[in-house]
């Protein structure tokens, strides 16, 4: 993806024609159809991700916290599970649990099948708190909050079918 800008791809880009994917493409472009869509959502991502420091930060957070507590708010997780996403060494979750301990928002729990585990779980003012940053990541940006209804619902439309493959 490295040195393939946006302006790269659209410009290689033509419009889309009546054949099927599994039919076959002879020219170079449309072979690349699959590489240009992810190159252009991938860097879509990236710019919007961009600002998550900034959206972390007023709620008080780091974007690693922020993290965690989007993560925390499916069920309790383990502390090892935990650095295994965050891809860290547990020591490191431990000051990152206790930072959060002391803000009120996590508490640490022995697990019901081995009392050596500590699992996670979100408190009352840290599923509160989760709620509000979950609500504002879920705030688009203009980039795509403009876009025609039609095309919004044919981005959406595309994303369900991309993520529930059938």
């Amino acid at each position: 993806m490295e040195g393939m800008s946006s302006e790269h791809v659209e410009r290689k880009t033509k419009p889309a024609d009546s054949r099927r994917r599994g039919e076959a493409a002879t020219e170079p472009e449309e072979r690349d159809l699959p590489r240009q869509a992810w190159t252009l959502l991938f860097e879509l991502m990236h710019a919007h991700m961009r600002n998550f420091p900034a959206l972390a930060a007023e709620f008080e957070l780091s974007p690693v916290q922020a993290h965690v507590l989007r993560q925390l708010g499916e069920a309790p997780l383990a502390m090892s599970t935990l650095a295994s996403y965050l891809s860290c060494d547990a020591s490191n979750v431990t000051g990152l649990v206790d930072r959060m301990e002391a803000r009120g928002l996590v508490e640490r729990r022995s697990s019901e099948q081995d009392r050596r585990v500590k699992m996670l779980v979100l408190t009352e003012a840290g599923a509160a708190l989760r709620e509000r940053l979950l609500g504002r990541i879920a705030e688009p940006p203009e980039a795509i909050a403009s876009l025609a209804d039609d095309d919004l619902r044919a981005l959406r439309d595309i994303m369900r079918r991309a993520l529930h493959p059938q």
